[in-house]
């Protein structure tokens, strides 16, 4: 075979071959964009498919250092030539046009505040869009005519956000690059107006069921947010209790009185016929979180003191005389709902207590107590971490005594205990 003529078969055998990795390379895009502090911005990017990357950083100034520490300066507050926080964002084309991150972006804070996000003041935190390519222009101006539409049919000003070609981005300093994962117990900042894309309307929500009894409300995010999924985990997803939980994004709380700033993610209400009682903004560990509920769901009574200040019931209380002959069931912890103690186990010891062999598996835990003079082994809950009561070695047939406490539990019939 003349070479020359098997050199041109093996031209187009190559040409005619597909490399995946070469196709994404040539449609890697970046675009870079501020809407205040770059935190959560960068880790809300980075949910997104088809997000290769998303780094925090500076851009759009002059006369002033690229650093997290001179555009924080009092001096450069208002200083419109003051770097601003950005994000910047590279994506593949393949998996998500421009037009859908910028959608992201508008929704994502309020355009509207010139220089500010929330309780975040000053220039730093400006609204801007810094593109690198021409044609990328066009695609965001019509992006942005789109949704001053829609925020004025809603009510909200001019869009204050500032378009231009980029000039130059510094990456900001290596501690705020997945600053939100380093930092697990905070929250997620939410500016967002709740106006959204006519391809992306919000469910309509109905908060008639928050308006009677005592809820739980948590504010989520729109989009992912780490904290909330933190909460999930370690709280939400064990917590069985009788005051019912429900979530909501800060555009879904109609009806409903409420006083917190609702732009942190998560948020926790504790709502009594549907007006906030007490909130908290931020991720809530386990422990703190129960004690919110306690002081919400019991007051100032005596099962509180007994589970927070490791009181005790008075002898023969009235729920030791409801508890005492329950029938078949299991006792479960009044705040978090886990079953703590079988009626399989209970036994009748004349103290005034109630009084187990032994507790559900995994349910407590246990720990010297040496108050008053005394050298006893306290009782406490797992999943809330409440006093329970104590444990001595005087029980039946040679097996402990569980002296618990009647007032920190809640009964649950047999029948009942596959739904816990």
């Amino acid at each position: 075979m003349n070479k020359y003529f098997l050199l041109i078969i093996i031209t187009f055998s190559l040409v005619g071959q597909t490399d995946p990795n070469i196709d994404k390379t040539n449609h890697i895009k970046s675009i870079v964009l501020g809407s205040g502090c770059f935190w959560g911005a960068e880790k809300g990017y980075e949910q997104i498919q088809g997000i290769e990357n998303a780094v925090s950083g500076y851009a759009d100034g002059r006369g002033v250092s690229p650093t997290y520490r001179s555009i924080t300066q009092l001096k450069n507050k208002y200083n419109n030539n003051n770097f601003a926080e950005v994000v910047e964002v590279t994506f593949n084309s393949n998996e998500i046009n421009l037009r859908s991150i910028i959608q992201h972006f508008f929704e994502s804070h309020d355009p509207t505040q010139s220089n500010r996000q929330g309780n975040d003041i000053g220039t730093q935190y400006r609204s801007t869009i810094l593109y690198k390519n021409d044609e990328d222009k066009a695609v965001i101006e019509n992006t942005l005519n789109e949704y001053q539409d829609l925020l004025k049919k809603s009510g909200f000003g001019k869009i204050t956000t500032k378009v231009k070609k980029l000039e130059k981005f510094y990456e900001a300093e290596s501690y705020h690059q997945d600053y939100i994962k380093k930092n697990p117990n905070g929250y997620c900042p939410d500016h967002s107006t709740g106006v959204v894309f006519d391809n992306d309307v919000p469910e309509v929500i109905d908060n008639s069921s928050l308006l009677v009894g005592k809820h739980i409300l948590i504010i989520d995010s729109k989009t992912y947010c780490p904290y909330c999924e933190k909460f999930d985990n370690d709280v939400l997803q064990s917590y069985k209790g009788s005051i019912p939980f429900s979530k909501r994004t800060s555009d879904q709380l109609k009806s409903l009185q409420i006083s917190v700033p609702t732009w942190a993610t998560p948020t926790i209400i504790f709502l009594l016929d549907g007006k906030e009682i007490f909130a908290k903004q931020g991720y809530m560990e386990p422990a703190n979180f129960y004690k919110a509920l306690g002081k919400f769901k019991l007051g100032e009574s005596e099962a509180y003191d007994v589970a927070f200040n490791e009181g005790t019931d008075s002898r023969f209380c009235k729920e030791y005389q409801i508890f005492k002959n329950t029938p078949d069931g299991v006792f479960v912890d009044k705040l978090s709902g886990q079953p703590l103690f079988d009626t399989r186990d209970r036994f009748v010891s004349r103290s005034g207590w109630l009084s187990f062999t032994k507790p559900v598996d995994d349910a407590t835990y246990e720990l010297p107590d040496n108050r008053y003079g005394m050298k006893r082994v306290e009782v406490r809950s797992l999943s809330s971490d409440i006093h329970l009561g104590h444990v001595f070695d005087d029980g039946p047939n040679g097996m402990p005594r569980y002296c618990i406490n009647a007032t920190v539990l809640e009964f649950v019939p047999r029948s009942k205990v596959a739904q816990l």
